[in-house]
């Protein structure tokens, strides 16, 4: 399922035109993303938990040279399903 898939289930199941589900959508995933990036959890009951993980620089190697890198440290965000998504999901 994509975006555009998921806006016309999104209309058909609330009612919603597809232009108020689109709204609805990118208003969510743009909720999480300034949530994520204050550095603030999404918990979403049964559904799952949206956070931010902590990767430290280490040293690494270029495939092709051979020659020794150094990667940064980052964020990197992270899902974790919840216990109803889970069951769901395994039934």
């Amino acid at each position: 399922m994509n975006k555009n898939d998921l806006v016309s289930a999104l209309a058909d199941t609330a009612g919603l035109t597809k232009a108020d589900a689109s709204r609805a959508v990118d208003g969510m995933l743009n909720c999480i993303t300034t949530s994520l990036r204050k550095g603030k959890d999404v918990r979403l009951v049964g559904f799952g938990t949206f956070s931010v993980a902590k990767r430290n620089a280490s040293a690494g190697r270029n495939p092709r040279t051979g020659e020794k890198i150094e990667i940064p440290a980052a964020k990197r965000p992270r899902f974790s399903a919840g216990k109803a998504l889970k069951e769901a999901v395994n039934r």
